[in-house]
């Protein structure tokens, strides 16, 4: 995904203005963030194979998003944004090997990652 999406259209002919809905969806993404972050016992491999993104895909996102905006990133950079530390490190502390299941739903549903 390299187009960077302009803010999310509202259908309920709401007067906010495009700086509002821009900062409510950046204070929106920044409580997805934290809540991922703290809710590290979640596995990536469960939040594909249920909603078809993991916090990889996020910090693709985000990464894409800098990228468009000719902003210097990097993916290790991009994905400490999301993970709150180096992902190894992440994976290190809170990722363990997926199991027999997690996989097989993973290849059932061939999520498309992000």
């Amino acid at each position: 995904m390299s187009d960077t999406p302009s803010p999310i259209p509202t259908n309920a002919g709401s007067d906010l203005s495009r700086e509002q809905q821009v900062e409510f969806e950046a204070a929106a993404f920044r409580r997805l963030v934290q809540h991922l972050r703290d809710r590290n016992d979640v596995q990536n491999i469960d939040l594909m194979n249920m909603a078809g993104f993991c916090r990889n895909c996020l910090s693709n996102w985000y990464l894409d998003a800098a990228n468009a905006a000719g902003a210097p990133l990097t993916r290790d950079q991009s994905r400490e944004i999301v993970y709150g530390m180096p992902y190894e490190d992440w994976k290190k502390l809170n990722q363990p090997e997926a199991t027999d299941a997690q996989k097989a739903a993973f290849a059932d549903n061939k999520p498309a990652h992000g």
